[in-house]
């Protein structure tokens, strides 16, 4: 009873209390006992007056250091947007020094960077960059959602993506359409103008710069450049798209005019129309002729076992083999799929309209699909161009 009695009691009386006791043990004491005089008790109580001035101004101080420390991580944290336990680390071994902290912080960061640079990065970003006749996609990858929804990651994306439309390839084999890997860019120079990131530097230490600010795998994986002819135009869409510009998957082609037109926004909304239907049919082929023979010929097997498997007679496996064979061009070929917003149009028909319109042929160039992530688990990116459908 005698503790919860004393719990009771100020912090500053209880330590004063604890001193006393202390003291007496050793056998001196400043409290007034009995034959005291009364010029003692006024000194025993102006000793304790004293005594719990100097504990308020003690905690008092403590807990001013304990404010400043607390302003330092915050500055510290939204100059890097390193993580704070880092924050705080580096500060206490430069002792509490902000701009030593700093280049201690960033040369640590970059060793972690470093190290963590074989863990799976299977979120992230798509970039979108335009210029007029021409645009350039690029994945940037990192392992957590929440680091790619970070305006520093959002940034950094969108100015590879800007470098990315500058990229040239001479041995380009598909005409207008140039898919490349991490190399291609790695070594370019960046003029980055952000308060957290800035300066001139290479892609490379860019992309390291900004994985020691977050403390994960960041990666540059791959893009694709587009362009068409001067009478036709380049569209893109981008699904899930947290600002402009930024997005989950993406979808672009290029429309191809005969002559010039002078209606280049009735192409440019269709052009828009089809980048969307891209990322929602997703097709594989832009005709039938482009299908490859090995994934012809794999299809038309498993349609084969699966019509064998009713019992019916060879003549009628043959039909039942190429009426699905047609259903499944339907599914993967552009050129053959339905409208994904008006199933009674074809791609067809939507290409003809337009062609109407603007008074000259068009057709589709190439066309491109392209989503966060996509075959990461399988297998690591690599430096070596992925196929892209393209026009006979």
């Amino acid at each position: 009873m005698a503790f919860f009695r004393n719990a009771k009691q100020p912090l500053g009386i209880l330590l004063y209390n604890t001193r006393l006791s202390t003291c007496s043990r050793h056998g001196y004491s400043t409290w007034a006992t009995k034959g005291t005089s009364f010029a003692q008790s006024t000194d025993t109580k102006a000793s304790k007056t004293a005594y719990l001035y100097w504990v308020s101004r003690r905690f008092n101080s403590q807990a001013a250091s304990s404010a400043e420390q607390m302003s330092l991580i915050k500055q510290l944290r939204e100059r890097t947007s390193a993580p704070i336990k880092d924050v705080k680390a580096s500060l206490v071994d430069c002792n509490w020094d902000i701009e030593a902290a700093q280049k201690e912080l960033r040369k640590r960061g970059k060793v972690l960077a470093m190290k963590k640079s074989s863990r799976t990065a299977t979120e992230g970003l798509l970039a979108l960059a335009q210029l007029e006749g021409k645009a350039a996609v690029i994945e940037l990858n990192c392992e957590t959602d929440f680091v790619a929804r970070n305006e520093i990651f959002e940034y950094l994306a969108l100015a590879l993506a800007k470098k990315a439309l500058f990229v040239q390839n001479s041995s380009q084999q598909i005409p207008g359409v140039f898919s490349f890997g991490p190399e291609c860019l790695e070594d370019l120079k960046l003029n980055l103008d952000h308060p957290k990131i800035s300066g001139e530097t290479t892609i490379q230490n860019a992309v390291t710069e900004v994985a020691a600010m977050m403390g994960e795998n960041i990666k540059l994986r791959r893009g694709v450049v587009m362009s068409t002819s001067s009478h036709g135009v380049v569209s893109a869409y981008l699904h899930r798209c947290p600002q402009p510009g930024l997005g989950r998957i993406a979808g672009i082609l290029s429309l191809e005019v005969e002559n010039e037109i002078s209606q280049l926004d009735a192409l440019q909304k269709v052009g828009s129309e089809l980048a969307m239907h891209i990322v929602a049919a997703k097709p594989l082929f832009l005709t039938k002729e482009l299908v490859t023979s090995d994934v012809l010929n794999n299809e038309r097997e498993i349609l084969k076992s699966q019509a064998i498997s009713t019992g019916k007679s060879p003549m009628a496996i043959e039909k039942m083999v190429d009426g699905r064979l047609r259903k499944y061009f339907e599914e993967v070929v552009f050129m053959e799929q339905k409208y994904f917003l008006n199933d009674s149009l074809s791609i067809k028909t939507i290409l003809d309209n337009v062609s109407k319109e603007v008074g000259s042929p068009v057709k589709i160039g190439n066309f491109f699909r392209m989503e966060v992530g996509e075959g990461i688990q399988s297998q690591e990116a690599s430096s070596s161009a992925e196929p892209v459908a393209q026009a006979v």
